[in-house]
Protein backbone atom coordinates (compact mmCIF):
# COMPACT_ATOMS: atom_id res chain seq x y z
CA UNK A 1 0.00 0.00 0.00
CA UNK A 2 1.40 3.47 -0.58
CA UNK A 3 1.88 5.89 1.85
CA UNK A 4 0.75 9.45 1.78
CA UNK A 5 4.41 10.72 1.98
CA UNK A 6 5.27 8.01 -1.61
CA UNK A 7 2.15 10.12 -2.84
CA UNK A 8 3.74 13.34 -2.43
CA UNK A 9 7.50 11.92 -3.86
CA UNK A 10 5.48 10.68 -6.92
CA UNK A 11 3.66 13.83 -7.51
CA UNK A 12 6.93 15.57 -6.80
CA UNK A 13 8.33 13.85 -9.89
CA UNK A 14 5.81 14.01 -12.77
CA UNK A 15 3.33 16.55 -11.54
CA UNK A 16 -0.26 16.65 -9.70
CA UNK A 17 -1.95 16.40 -13.34
CA UNK A 18 0.28 13.94 -14.16
CA UNK A 19 -0.44 11.29 -11.51
CA UNK A 20 -3.40 9.11 -11.03
CA UNK A 21 -4.70 8.00 -7.52
CA UNK A 22 -8.35 8.08 -7.68
CA UNK A 23 -9.54 4.68 -7.28
CA UNK A 24 -12.27 4.85 -10.12
CA UNK A 25 -9.77 6.01 -12.83
CA UNK A 26 -7.01 3.09 -11.67
CA UNK A 27 -9.47 0.84 -12.84
CA UNK A 28 -8.77 1.94 -16.63
CA UNK A 29 -4.86 0.46 -15.91
CA UNK A 30 -6.11 -3.14 -14.48
CA UNK A 31 -5.24 -5.00 -17.04
CA UNK A 32 -4.49 -4.74 -20.91
CA UNK A 33 -6.38 -6.70 -23.57
CA UNK A 34 -6.76 -10.06 -21.69
CA UNK A 35 -9.22 -9.32 -19.44
CA UNK A 36 -9.18 -12.18 -17.71
CA UNK A 37 -6.70 -11.24 -15.61
CA UNK A 38 -6.82 -7.47 -13.20
CA UNK A 39 -5.48 -5.66 -10.27
CA UNK A 40 -5.58 -2.89 -9.26
CA UNK A 41 -2.47 -0.17 -9.00
CA UNK A 42 -1.21 1.72 -6.31
CA UNK A 43 -0.45 4.35 -8.82
CA UNK A 44 -0.51 5.71 -12.22
CA UNK A 45 2.11 8.00 -13.50
CA UNK A 46 2.21 9.34 -17.00
CA UNK A 47 5.88 11.11 -17.33
CA UNK A 48 6.40 13.39 -20.18
CA UNK A 49 10.35 12.93 -20.23
CA UNK A 50 12.92 10.50 -19.80
CA UNK A 51 13.81 12.28 -16.95
CA UNK A 52 11.12 11.96 -15.12
CA UNK A 53 10.69 8.21 -16.04
CA UNK A 54 13.95 7.98 -14.43
CA UNK A 55 12.29 9.87 -11.40
CA UNK A 56 9.98 7.49 -10.96
CA UNK A 57 11.95 4.87 -11.59
CA UNK A 58 14.62 5.63 -8.80
CA UNK A 59 11.94 6.03 -6.60
CA UNK A 60 10.78 2.69 -6.81
CA UNK A 61 14.08 1.26 -6.47
CA UNK A 62 14.72 3.49 -3.06
CA UNK A 63 11.75 1.79 -1.62
CA UNK A 64 11.54 -1.58 -3.40
CA UNK A 65 8.38 -0.70 -5.12
CA UNK A 66 7.52 -3.03 -7.95
CA UNK A 67 6.79 -1.05 -11.20
CA UNK A 68 5.59 -1.70 -14.78
CA UNK A 69 5.59 0.15 -17.87
CA UNK A 70 2.43 0.68 -20.23
CA UNK A 71 1.79 1.59 -23.70
CA UNK A 72 -1.58 1.79 -25.59
CA UNK A 73 -2.68 -1.86 -23.52
CA UNK A 74 -3.37 -3.61 -26.52
CA UNK A 75 -1.26 -6.64 -25.62
CA UNK A 76 -2.80 -10.05 -25.33
CA UNK A 77 -1.10 -11.67 -22.58
CA UNK A 78 -1.23 -9.94 -19.39
CA UNK A 79 2.16 -8.15 -20.17
CA UNK A 80 1.24 -5.01 -18.84
CA UNK A 81 -1.18 -6.52 -15.76
CA UNK A 82 -0.13 -4.24 -12.45
CA UNK A 83 1.86 -5.71 -9.61
CA UNK A 84 0.11 -5.39 -6.96
CA UNK A 85 0.19 -2.02 -4.83
CA UNK A 86 3.03 -1.52 -7.73
CA UNK A 87 3.61 1.72 -10.11
CA UNK A 88 1.94 1.72 -13.95
CA UNK A 89 4.36 4.07 -15.61
CA UNK A 90 2.35 4.95 -18.78
CA UNK A 91 4.07 6.36 -21.58
CA UNK A 92 1.34 7.45 -24.03
CA UNK A 93 2.25 11.39 -23.50
CA UNK A 94 5.98 10.45 -24.43
CA UNK A 95 4.25 10.47 -28.24
CA UNK A 96 6.89 12.61 -30.33
CA UNK A 97 8.53 11.57 -33.35
CA UNK A 98 11.96 13.13 -32.67
CA UNK A 99 13.97 12.61 -36.00
CA UNK A 100 13.82 12.02 -39.74
CA UNK A 101 16.62 10.48 -41.23
CA UNK A 102 16.18 9.64 -44.95
CA UNK A 103 19.54 9.13 -46.14
CA UNK A 104 20.28 6.90 -43.51
CA UNK A 105 17.01 5.26 -43.37
CA UNK A 106 15.60 5.77 -39.92
CA UNK A 107 13.80 7.44 -37.59
CA UNK A 108 13.77 8.32 -33.90
CA UNK A 109 10.66 8.21 -31.53
CA UNK A 110 9.69 7.77 -28.16
CA UNK A 111 7.68 5.32 -26.83
CA UNK A 112 4.28 6.52 -27.18
CA UNK A 113 4.06 6.57 -30.80
CA UNK A 114 1.40 4.80 -32.55
CA UNK A 115 2.94 2.02 -35.14
CA UNK A 116 1.00 3.15 -38.31
CA UNK A 117 2.08 6.99 -37.72
CA UNK A 118 5.49 6.05 -38.46
CA UNK A 119 4.74 4.90 -41.73
CA UNK A 120 2.13 8.06 -42.05
CA UNK A 121 5.28 10.32 -41.27
CA UNK A 122 7.92 8.85 -43.85
CA UNK A 123 5.10 7.28 -46.93
CA UNK A 124 5.55 10.74 -48.46
CA UNK A 125 9.24 9.98 -48.98
CA UNK A 126 8.25 6.28 -50.19
CA UNK A 127 9.26 4.71 -47.15
CA UNK A 128 7.26 3.11 -44.80
CA UNK A 129 7.98 1.17 -41.22
CA UNK A 130 7.38 -2.59 -41.53
CA UNK A 131 6.28 -4.41 -38.86
CA UNK A 132 2.54 -4.03 -39.06
CA UNK A 133 0.34 -6.06 -36.10
CA UNK A 134 -3.26 -5.88 -36.47
CA UNK A 135 -3.77 -3.84 -33.55
CA UNK A 136 -0.75 -0.71 -35.44
CA UNK A 137 -3.76 1.99 -35.31
CA UNK A 138 -3.88 2.18 -31.93
CA UNK A 139 -0.52 -0.11 -30.55
CA UNK A 140 2.73 1.61 -29.55
CA UNK A 141 6.00 1.59 -30.46
CA UNK A 142 7.03 0.86 -26.70
CA UNK A 143 4.73 -2.26 -26.16
CA UNK A 144 6.00 -2.87 -29.97
CA UNK A 145 9.64 -3.27 -28.63
CA UNK A 146 8.38 -5.21 -25.33
CA UNK A 147 6.96 -8.01 -27.21
CA UNK A 148 9.08 -8.33 -30.15
CA UNK A 149 5.80 -7.43 -32.18
CA UNK A 150 5.48 -8.89 -35.98
CA UNK A 151 2.22 -9.00 -38.25
CA UNK A 152 1.59 -9.99 -41.60
CA UNK A 153 4.62 -8.96 -42.82
CA UNK A 154 6.87 -10.12 -40.53
CA UNK A 155 7.56 -12.91 -43.06
CA UNK A 156 9.61 -10.76 -45.31
CA UNK A 157 10.46 -8.28 -43.54
CA UNK A 158 10.94 -9.60 -40.12
CA UNK A 159 10.02 -8.71 -36.37
CA UNK A 160 10.51 -5.58 -34.21
CA UNK A 161 13.98 -6.96 -33.11
CA UNK A 162 15.05 -6.38 -36.60
CA UNK A 163 13.99 -3.01 -37.11
CA UNK A 164 14.94 -1.34 -33.61
CA UNK A 165 18.84 -0.14 -34.14
CA UNK A 166 19.24 1.40 -30.98
CA UNK A 167 17.02 2.68 -27.17
CA UNK A 168 17.94 4.69 -24.60
CA UNK A 169 16.18 2.68 -21.29
CA UNK A 170 16.29 3.41 -18.30
CA UNK A 171 17.58 0.44 -15.96
CA UNK A 172 15.18 -0.59 -13.03
CA UNK A 173 17.96 0.43 -10.72
CA UNK A 174 17.26 4.20 -12.16
CA UNK A 175 20.29 4.58 -14.59
CA UNK A 176 19.74 5.93 -18.35
CA UNK A 177 21.45 4.00 -20.82
CA UNK A 178 22.35 3.90 -24.62
CA UNK A 179 21.75 0.57 -26.19
CA UNK A 180 23.10 0.06 -29.59
CA UNK A 181 23.92 2.31 -32.26
CA UNK A 182 21.95 3.71 -35.38
CA UNK A 183 25.22 2.73 -37.35
CA UNK A 184 24.71 -0.35 -39.21
CA UNK A 185 26.05 -3.65 -37.38
CA UNK A 186 27.08 -1.93 -34.38
CA UNK A 187 30.24 -3.83 -32.50
CA UNK A 188 29.55 -5.49 -29.49
CA UNK A 189 27.01 -7.61 -28.10
CA UNK A 190 23.67 -7.23 -29.10
CA UNK A 191 21.99 -5.38 -26.29
CA UNK A 192 18.87 -4.04 -28.21
CA UNK A 193 18.15 -7.93 -29.12
CA UNK A 194 18.13 -8.65 -25.41
CA UNK A 195 15.73 -5.73 -24.62
CA UNK A 196 13.38 -6.10 -27.51
CA UNK A 197 11.15 -9.06 -26.80
CA UNK A 198 11.93 -8.90 -22.57
CA UNK A 199 8.30 -7.95 -21.40
CA UNK A 200 9.55 -4.83 -19.45
CA UNK A 201 11.35 -7.04 -17.51
CA UNK A 202 14.57 -5.62 -17.60
CA UNK A 203 13.59 -1.55 -17.91
CA UNK A 204 11.79 1.37 -19.52
CA UNK A 205 12.82 2.20 -23.05
CA UNK A 206 12.46 6.15 -23.66
CA UNK A 207 13.37 6.39 -27.06
CA UNK A 208 13.85 4.22 -29.99
CA UNK A 209 15.66 4.31 -33.31
CA UNK A 210 13.77 2.63 -35.65
CA UNK A 211 14.41 1.02 -39.48
CA UNK A 212 12.86 2.52 -42.21
CA UNK A 213 12.00 0.69 -45.53
CA UNK A 214 11.82 1.75 -49.48
CA UNK A 215 8.29 0.95 -50.55
CA UNK A 216 8.55 -1.24 -53.53
CA UNK A 217 7.70 -0.33 -56.70
CA UNK A 218 4.74 -2.85 -57.54
CA UNK A 219 2.48 -4.01 -54.50
CA UNK A 220 0.30 -6.82 -55.52
CA UNK A 221 -2.48 -8.96 -52.84
CA UNK A 222 -4.01 -12.27 -54.19
CA UNK A 223 -6.56 -13.76 -52.51
CA UNK A 224 -7.87 -17.36 -52.82
CA UNK A 225 -10.34 -19.77 -51.80
CA UNK A 226 -10.14 -23.00 -50.67
CA UNK A 227 -12.40 -25.89 -49.43
CA UNK A 228 -10.23 -26.66 -46.44
CA UNK A 229 -7.24 -24.70 -44.51
CA UNK A 230 -5.85 -27.92 -44.82
CA UNK A 231 -5.45 -27.25 -48.78
CA UNK A 232 -4.58 -23.71 -48.52
CA UNK A 233 -1.69 -24.68 -45.98
CA UNK A 234 -0.39 -26.90 -48.54
CA UNK A 235 -0.23 -24.26 -51.06
CA UNK A 236 1.37 -21.93 -48.74
CA UNK A 237 5.00 -24.66 -48.25
CA UNK A 238 4.30 -25.00 -52.03
CA UNK A 239 4.78 -21.39 -52.32
CA UNK A 240 7.78 -21.44 -50.26
CA UNK A 241 9.54 -24.41 -51.56
CA UNK A 242 9.45 -22.97 -54.98
CA UNK A 243 11.89 -19.95 -53.45
CA UNK A 244 9.49 -17.77 -53.29
CA UNK A 245 9.24 -14.93 -50.38
CA UNK A 246 5.91 -12.88 -50.37
CA UNK A 247 6.19 -10.25 -47.70
CA UNK A 248 2.70 -11.87 -46.44
CA UNK A 249 0.88 -15.49 -46.47
CA UNK A 250 -2.16 -15.48 -44.15
CA UNK A 251 -4.68 -17.98 -44.29
CA UNK A 252 -8.36 -17.36 -42.49
CA UNK A 253 -11.09 -20.20 -41.84
CA UNK A 254 -14.54 -20.63 -42.20
CA UNK A 255 -15.59 -18.88 -38.33
CA UNK A 256 -12.85 -16.12 -39.20
CA UNK A 257 -14.44 -15.37 -42.25
CA UNK A 258 -18.01 -15.37 -41.12
CA UNK A 259 -16.88 -12.57 -38.11
CA UNK A 260 -14.91 -9.93 -40.50
CA UNK A 261 -17.51 -10.13 -42.98
CA UNK A 262 -19.83 -9.06 -40.41
CA UNK A 263 -17.43 -6.70 -39.00
CA UNK A 264 -16.01 -4.76 -42.21
CA UNK A 265 -17.73 -6.35 -44.73
CA UNK A 266 -14.37 -6.96 -47.12
CA UNK A 267 -16.05 -9.25 -49.41
CA UNK A 268 -14.22 -12.55 -48.81
CA UNK A 269 -15.46 -15.38 -50.17
CA UNK A 270 -17.10 -18.08 -47.87
CA UNK A 271 -14.81 -21.12 -47.69
CA UNK A 272 -13.15 -23.57 -46.22
CA UNK A 273 -9.75 -21.81 -46.13
CA UNK A 274 -8.87 -18.44 -47.39
CA UNK A 275 -5.28 -17.84 -48.33
CA UNK A 276 -4.19 -13.98 -48.78
CA UNK A 277 -0.47 -13.80 -50.83
CA UNK A 278 1.28 -10.51 -51.05
CA UNK A 279 3.74 -9.87 -53.45
CA UNK A 280 6.07 -6.60 -53.47
CA UNK A 281 9.24 -5.60 -55.66
CA UNK A 282 10.14 -4.75 -59.15
CA UNK A 283 7.03 -4.81 -61.51
CA UNK A 284 8.37 -7.41 -63.71
CA UNK A 285 9.32 -9.94 -61.15
CA UNK A 286 5.84 -9.57 -59.23
CA UNK A 287 3.60 -10.41 -62.67
CA UNK A 288 6.22 -13.66 -63.36
CA UNK A 289 6.25 -14.60 -59.48
CA UNK A 290 1.98 -14.18 -59.26
CA UNK A 291 1.31 -16.23 -62.25
CA UNK A 292 3.67 -18.89 -60.51
CA UNK A 293 1.28 -18.21 -57.27
CA UNK A 294 -2.06 -18.50 -59.33
CA UNK A 295 -1.25 -21.59 -60.95
CA UNK A 296 0.03 -23.35 -57.42
CA UNK A 297 -3.36 -22.22 -55.92
CA UNK A 298 -5.20 -24.01 -58.94
CA UNK A 299 -3.27 -27.24 -58.56
CA UNK A 300 -4.40 -27.42 -54.88
CA UNK A 301 -8.10 -26.74 -55.72
CA UNK A 302 -8.60 -23.22 -54.88
CA UNK A 303 -11.96 -22.58 -57.09
CA UNK A 304 -11.84 -18.22 -56.75
CA UNK A 305 -8.40 -16.64 -57.49
CA UNK A 306 -8.28 -12.54 -57.44
CA UNK A 307 -6.26 -10.06 -57.10
CA UNK A 308 -6.54 -6.79 -55.68
CA UNK A 309 -6.88 -3.89 -58.50
CA UNK A 310 -6.22 -0.93 -56.52
CA UNK A 311 -4.43 0.32 -53.38
CA UNK A 312 -8.21 0.70 -52.63
CA UNK A 313 -9.32 -3.05 -52.85
CA UNK A 314 -5.61 -4.14 -50.69
CA UNK A 315 -6.79 -1.83 -48.06
CA UNK A 316 -10.09 -3.60 -47.80
CA UNK A 317 -8.87 -7.17 -47.83
CA UNK A 318 -6.12 -6.43 -45.11
CA UNK A 319 -9.06 -4.51 -42.93
CA UNK A 320 -11.09 -7.70 -43.10
CA UNK A 321 -8.04 -9.83 -42.13
CA UNK A 322 -6.69 -7.31 -39.16
CA UNK A 323 -9.98 -6.94 -37.75
CA UNK A 324 -10.65 -10.86 -37.46
CA UNK A 325 -9.84 -10.78 -33.22
CA UNK A 326 -12.09 -8.28 -32.26
CA UNK A 327 -14.72 -8.78 -34.94
CA UNK A 328 -14.89 -12.65 -33.26
CA UNK A 329 -17.42 -10.79 -30.72
CA UNK A 330 -19.70 -11.19 -34.09
CA UNK A 331 -20.28 -14.93 -33.46
CA UNK A 332 -19.27 -15.78 -30.32
CA UNK A 333 -20.23 -14.27 -26.66
CA UNK A 334 -16.48 -14.90 -25.28
CA UNK A 335 -13.18 -16.56 -26.64
CA UNK A 336 -9.67 -16.78 -26.02
CA UNK A 337 -6.72 -15.56 -28.42
CA UNK A 338 -4.15 -18.11 -28.81
CA UNK A 339 -0.13 -17.42 -30.80
CA UNK A 340 1.13 -20.87 -31.25
CA UNK A 341 3.96 -21.37 -33.66
CA UNK A 342 4.83 -24.52 -35.91
CA UNK A 343 6.60 -25.55 -38.44
CA UNK A 344 5.50 -24.62 -42.00
CA UNK A 345 4.89 -28.46 -43.16
CA UNK A 346 3.22 -29.28 -39.69
CA UNK A 347 -0.02 -26.97 -40.79
CA UNK A 348 -2.48 -29.23 -41.88
CA UNK A 349 -1.59 -31.87 -39.30
CA UNK A 350 -1.75 -29.54 -37.12
CA UNK A 351 -5.18 -27.67 -38.10
CA UNK A 352 -6.58 -31.12 -38.06
CA UNK A 353 -5.66 -32.05 -34.67
CA UNK A 354 -7.05 -28.86 -33.34
CA UNK A 355 -10.54 -29.35 -34.57
CA UNK A 356 -10.39 -33.09 -33.08
CA UNK A 357 -9.18 -31.31 -29.94
CA UNK A 358 -12.40 -28.69 -30.10
CA UNK A 359 -14.82 -31.72 -31.48
CA UNK A 360 -13.98 -33.62 -28.19
CA UNK A 361 -14.47 -31.08 -25.53
CA UNK A 362 -17.99 -29.42 -27.66
CA UNK A 363 -16.46 -26.20 -28.27
CA UNK A 364 -15.29 -24.35 -31.60
CA UNK A 365 -12.14 -22.67 -32.91
CA UNK A 366 -11.46 -20.14 -35.57
CA UNK A 367 -8.74 -19.87 -36.83
CA UNK A 368 -6.38 -17.08 -38.74
CA UNK A 369 -2.50 -16.97 -38.69
CA UNK A 370 0.37 -15.43 -40.31
CA UNK A 371 0.53 -19.43 -42.54
CA UNK A 372 4.37 -17.91 -43.52
CA UNK A 373 6.33 -18.48 -40.50
CA UNK A 374 3.96 -20.66 -39.14
CA UNK A 375 2.59 -18.31 -36.21
CA UNK A 376 -1.02 -19.77 -35.28
CA UNK A 377 -3.70 -17.79 -33.64
CA UNK A 378 -6.50 -20.07 -32.96
CA UNK A 379 -9.30 -18.43 -31.03
CA UNK A 380 -11.14 -20.76 -29.08
CA UNK A 381 -14.96 -19.78 -28.96
CA UNK A 382 -17.13 -19.96 -25.65
CA UNK A 383 -20.25 -18.79 -23.47
CA UNK A 384 -18.79 -18.09 -19.47
CA UNK A 385 -22.46 -18.34 -19.00
CA UNK A 386 -22.93 -22.03 -19.03
CA UNK A 387 -21.41 -23.45 -16.38
CA UNK A 388 -17.72 -24.85 -17.26
CA UNK A 389 -17.20 -24.02 -20.53
CA UNK A 390 -14.46 -21.49 -19.66
CA UNK A 391 -12.33 -23.80 -17.83
CA UNK A 392 -12.74 -25.76 -20.60
CA UNK A 393 -11.82 -23.07 -23.32
CA UNK A 394 -8.45 -22.30 -21.26
CA UNK A 395 -7.61 -26.24 -21.20
CA UNK A 396 -8.39 -26.73 -24.41
CA UNK A 397 -6.12 -23.62 -25.68
CA UNK A 398 -3.48 -24.48 -23.42
CA UNK A 399 -3.14 -27.94 -25.14
CA UNK A 400 -2.80 -26.62 -28.46
CA UNK A 401 0.09 -24.69 -27.27
CA UNK A 402 1.46 -28.30 -25.91
CA UNK A 403 0.61 -29.42 -29.24
CA UNK A 404 2.45 -26.65 -31.50
CA UNK A 405 5.72 -27.63 -28.64
CA UNK A 406 5.37 -31.07 -29.43
CA UNK A 407 5.40 -30.54 -33.23
CA UNK A 408 8.82 -28.61 -32.69
CA UNK A 409 7.17 -25.10 -32.48
CA UNK A 410 6.95 -22.49 -29.41
CA UNK A 411 4.10 -21.25 -26.80
CA UNK A 412 4.52 -17.80 -29.01
CA UNK A 413 5.52 -15.84 -32.14
CA UNK A 414 4.41 -12.16 -31.06
CA UNK A 415 2.09 -11.66 -28.54
CA UNK A 416 4.49 -12.75 -25.75
CA UNK A 417 4.45 -14.63 -22.73
CA UNK A 418 3.00 -11.95 -20.06
CA UNK A 419 1.10 -13.50 -17.50
CA UNK A 420 -1.70 -15.75 -19.62
CA UNK A 421 1.33 -18.52 -20.58
CA UNK A 422 4.16 -18.26 -17.97
CA UNK A 423 3.12 -22.15 -17.11
CA UNK A 424 3.58 -23.32 -20.77
CA UNK A 425 7.07 -21.48 -21.11
CA UNK A 426 7.94 -24.48 -18.28
CA UNK A 427 6.45 -26.93 -20.80
CA UNK A 428 8.60 -25.57 -23.34
CA UNK A 429 12.28 -24.95 -21.82
CA UNK A 430 14.02 -27.12 -19.15
CA UNK A 431 14.80 -25.37 -15.59
CA UNK A 432 18.11 -25.17 -16.62
CA UNK A 433 16.89 -23.24 -19.60
CA UNK A 434 14.96 -21.14 -17.65
CA UNK A 435 17.79 -20.40 -15.04
CA UNK A 436 20.04 -18.94 -17.53
CA UNK A 437 17.49 -16.49 -19.01
CA UNK A 438 17.08 -15.75 -15.28
CA UNK A 439 20.68 -14.96 -14.85
CA UNK A 440 20.24 -12.18 -17.79
CA UNK A 441 17.33 -10.77 -15.79
CA UNK A 442 18.99 -10.70 -12.59
CA UNK A 443 22.14 -8.79 -14.73
CA UNK A 444 19.57 -5.95 -15.18
CA UNK A 445 17.31 -5.72 -12.45
CA UNK A 446 18.63 -7.30 -9.25
CA UNK A 447 15.85 -6.38 -7.32
CA UNK A 448 12.85 -7.95 -9.69
CA UNK A 449 10.74 -4.39 -9.46
CA UNK A 450 10.66 -4.36 -13.26
CA UNK A 451 7.55 -5.60 -14.27
CA UNK A 452 7.53 -8.72 -11.32
CA UNK A 453 5.91 -11.72 -11.59
CA UNK A 454 5.57 -12.19 -15.42
CA UNK A 455 6.97 -14.54 -18.10
CA UNK A 456 8.90 -17.47 -16.00
CA UNK A 457 6.46 -20.05 -14.99
CA UNK A 458 7.24 -19.23 -10.99
CA UNK A 459 8.76 -16.36 -9.20
CA UNK A 460 12.04 -16.37 -9.28
CA UNK A 461 13.90 -14.03 -6.89
CA UNK A 462 17.97 -12.86 -8.12
CA UNK A 463 19.39 -13.72 -4.74
CA UNK A 464 17.90 -17.49 -5.31
CA UNK A 465 20.56 -17.13 -8.40
CA UNK A 466 23.91 -19.05 -8.33
CA UNK A 467 26.59 -16.19 -9.41
CA UNK A 468 30.25 -15.66 -8.81
CA UNK A 469 29.49 -14.03 -5.04
CA UNK A 470 26.92 -16.51 -4.50
CA UNK A 471 27.61 -20.36 -5.78
CA UNK A 472 24.69 -22.44 -6.54
CA UNK A 473 24.12 -25.05 -2.95
CA UNK A 474 24.88 -28.16 -5.64
CA UNK A 475 28.04 -26.60 -6.34
CA UNK A 476 28.82 -25.42 -2.70
CA UNK A 477 28.02 -29.49 -1.85
CA UNK A 478 31.30 -30.28 -4.61
CA UNK A 479 28.50 -31.69 -7.22
CA UNK A 480 29.92 -30.29 -10.66
CA UNK A 481 26.65 -30.79 -12.50
CA UNK A 482 25.10 -27.55 -11.94
CA UNK A 483 22.29 -25.40 -13.77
Amino acid sequence: MLSSHHIDELRNAVGADSLITSPAQLQTYECDGLTNFRILPGAVVLPRTAQQVQAVVRFCARHKIPFVSRGAGTGLSGGALPAEGGIVISLARMNRILHVDLANRYVVVEPGVINQHVTQRVAPYGYFYAPDPSSQSVCTIGGNVAENSGGAHCLKYGFTVTHTLALEVVLPNGDLVELGSAAPDAPGYDLPGVFVGSEGTLGVATRVTLRIVKRPEVVQTLLAAFDTPQAAGQTVSDIIAAGMLPSALEIMDTLSIQAAEAAVHAHYPMCGGLLLVELDGPAIEVEELMREVRALCQKNGSWEVRVAQSDEERAVIWKGRKAAFAAMGRISPNYIVQDGVIPRTALPEVLEEIDRMATAVGLRVANVFHAGDGNLHPLVLYDRTIPGQEETAIDLSYRILHLCVDKGGSITGEHGVGKEKQQALGYMFSEPDLATMQLVRCAFDPESLSNPDKVFPRPRLCADQPGPYKPHPLEQAGIAEIF
